[in-house]
């Protein structure tokens, strides 16, 4: 399977993103950052781990500020705690919510690879500010 995806067409390319292998899929599921996340490592979006809180911003939940609870990268969504909808026999059932709908807010360090993502952006955002100030 082809990394890049050539067709403009709909259909060709919810066929690609079905059928993606996960080392892809993992680069479908990344989350926007706030506002001040996004000046601090100088990036748009970061992929999202267990444990990061996450604001909602679209659906009947907009607004929340939860922490993620479960990533299902092979139908590319996230689960969140407290989100969740009654069923008729009494039981809660999490809501599957697309990555789309959230804000990364605040960001766990627990992981080491995660620590080093997050190093990199910071020193590649001191670096790009020193050659602004050489122009």
């Amino acid at each position: 399977m082809k990394d890049k995806i050539l067709s403009k067409k709909p259909r060709k390319q919810r066929k690609y993103r079905a059928n993606a292998p996960l080392h892809i899929k993992q680069k479908f599921i990344h989350v926007h950052l706030s506002k001040d996340l996004r000046q601090k490592f100088n990036t748009r979006s970061l992929m999202p781990k267990k444990g990061d809180k996450v604001k909602i911003i679209r659906g009947n939940f907009k607004g929340k500020i939860e922490k993620i609870n479960k990533i299902d990268l092979k139908k590319s969504k996230l689960f969140i705690e407290n989100i969740e909808v009654a069923k008729k026999d009494g039981n809660k059932s999490m809501i599957p919510i697309d990555p789309s709908n959230v804000i990364l807010i605040d960001y766990n360090i627990d992981d080491k690879q995660r620590k080093k993502i997050i190093e990199r952006k910071k020193i590649n955002k001191s670096k790009k500010q020193k050659e602004q100030k050489v122009k």
